[in-house]
């Protein structure tokens, strides 16, 4: 494993993100632990938690101080002293640990059980503004660092290799990645592990290697991919953790119900590759899908609801008072309700060699990830709607020019205002109207394209390594043929596209409810997504009230 000069931080605040990462509790607060905790003596080399444990205690301490380690290489992540307290986002979310905690020095400290913790974040807001805060910049921390069990080795360009990449960074799983470009860093990897040839190689922690593995089994080997017992009969469950998946889950957990979320990719979903979203309520300089994503996972988990990444939903069965939705593993989630927010996928295009050349030059995402395959390269992308022009503009500050192909005869129809407004005075970027992509030319990348204006007939040669498609809508509805009434695009119909007597957003069966994208007639903005998804949740409760 990667032998590295590391330099232990200490919990003591360098910058914003570390001061909300390492918050000093009042006296107030650390009588509130102290009330439902245990005042103990530590001596140093004590362990207090264990890499992969399910769950730790909470400890604050009131003196003395504590390494964080990575057991890959022994070198310590964080040194928190006193007065701080010991623990991270995953201690909340059900996730097993990515490091080891061991006294640094004699330390006196309260400890806290982990659901005594919970119960006290769910019932006093102050403290758990605090705490919660704390724990999620702290993950992000780690995640800047580069620390984690999970060390990623392959090919940036390599379709795998980003899958899992993408998987991890929008997962905010903490990794290191080990480009094959790299020999210094490979031959690091290589003194510690023989390395096989592979498209793509997983190294948890310093006695796991996945070769090609899928992020299912990544996230399997890490302890994240967090199952449903059999017994477990949950309130509510929500297919899809987008936009509208996330507000159910607040909305749901906010009220007392017990939810899970299932996601089969990453949570965000769709809009978590969103590079810069502007028009979105209360965030007047933007901000990316992602970051909204988590904060939305954040405040679902301190609510208390619960994820699952990466589930596929396969099949949906009613079982009297309850449904069940077996996943594509095989295994069932049980729950009284369900919330259908799984969304839709951008289309595939009828295009030779598309396939071959997809994470190779062709891609559906435009987050940093992508990004970095865009300098000095003329960037295409096909799509006329929100997320295409949020791209548009995101990657002109990479390439060096942006096409934005769209068969129609302008943005006016599909594009908000303010977006095609700026696509249209930018100068990085040129539009192609009643245009589209006939040919792609690349062994193993892509190198170049052909555009073919549909009136004309005229065909249009760009030398191009990264080409973006972002059309259509696809509904992910094709597990739910028969079960629930589908319009003829595969949507999925609610209120009184059903019957007269449906209500909101509610399908033909009592008790599914469906929101977002994957909704027949739905507006596909994020705002909308969210409202929906909160206010669907009234309905719930009033279906379970009633049950």
């Amino acid at each position: 494993m990667p032998i590295k000069t590391h330099t232990p931080r200490n919990s003591q605040p360098k910058n914003g993100l570390e001061r909300a990462a390492y918050p000093v509790l009042s006296d107030d607060h650390v009588a509130l632990l102290e009330s439902v905790g245990e005042r103990r003596i530590l001596e140093p080399g004590a362990v207090v938690f264990e890499v992969g444990q399910d769950s730790y205690d909470f400890h604050h301490l009131v003196s003395g101080s504590m390494n964080v380690i990575d057991r890959t290489d022994g070198h310590v992540v964080v040194t928190v002293s006193a007065p701080n307290f010991i623990g991270e986002l995953g201690m909340l979310m059900g996730q097993r640990t990515f490091f080891a905690s061991e006294v640094r020095e004699k330390a006196e400290v309260i400890t806290v059980g982990n659901q005594a913790l919970r119960e006290l974040i769910a019932t006093h807001p102050e403290f758990s503004d605090i705490i919660v805060t704390a724990f999620a910049a702290r993950r992000r921390l780690i995640m800047e660092w580069g620390e984690g069990r999970l060390t990623i080795v392959g090919d940036a360009t390599n379709r795998r290799t980003l899958r899992m990449l993408e998987f991890a960074t929008r997962s905010l799983v903490p990794h290191r990645f080990v480009d094959r470009s790299n020999p210094d860093a490979v031959k690091a990897l290589d003194h510690h592990c023989a390395l096989p040839e592979a498209d793509a190689i997983a190294l948890i922690g310093n006695d796991e290697m996945l070769v090609n593995p899928t992020t299912r089994e990544v996230a399997a080997a890490l302890g994240l991919d967090l199952e449903a017992k059999a017994d477990t009969l949950f309130d509510v469950l929500v297919v899809g953790a987008g936009p509208a998946g996330l507000a159910a889950s607040v909305y749901s957990a906010s009220e007392g119900l017990n939810v899970i979320t299932i996601e089969d990719t990453a949570i965000g979903g769709q809009a978590g590759t969103s590079s810069r979203i502007e028009n979105y309520l209360g965030f007047p300089r933007g901000i990316s899908g992602a970051d909204l994503a988590y904060l939305g996972e954040v405040q679902a988990v301190k609510f208390g609801a619960r994820f699952t990444v990466p589930r596929r939903a396969s099949k949906l069965h009613c079982k009297g008072d309850h449904y069940e939705v077996e996943l594509d593993d095989g295994s069932c989630i049980r729950a009284r309700a369900v919330v259908l927010a799984n969304g839709v996928q951008y289309q595939r295009l009828p295009l030779d060699d598309l396939e071959r050349l997809e994470g190779h030059g062709v891609y559906y995402a435009a987050t940093e990830l992508e990004a970095r395959f865009c300098k000095n390269t003329e960037v295409v992308i096909i799509g006329g709607g929100n997320s295409a022009g949020q791209a548009a503009m995101f990657l002109s500050r990479h390439a060096r020019h942006v096409h934005l192909v769209v068969r129609r005869d302008g943005l006016s129809e599909t594009m908000s205002s303010y977006l095609s407004t700026r696509i249209m005075n930018d100068p990085s970027i040129t539009l192609h109207p009643q245009s589209e992509v006939c040919h792609l030319t690349g062994e193993t990348r892509l190198e170049s394209l052909t555009l073919k204006n549909r009136q004309t007939g005229n065909k249009t040669e760009i030398d191009s390594q990264a080409l973006f498609i972002m059309i259509g809508a696809a509904p992910n509805t094709g597990w739910l043929e028969g079960q629930v009434l589908l319009d003829g695009k595969g949507f999925i119909k609610t209120g009184g596209d059903v019957s007269l007597e449906t209500r909101g957003y509610a399908t033909s069966k009592p008790g599914i409810y469906a929101v977002g994208d994957i909704r027949s007639g739905s507006v596909k903005r994020v705002a909308s997504a969210v409202g929906e998804g909160s206010v669907v949740v009234s309905a719930v409760h009033t279906y379970l009230a009633d049950a």
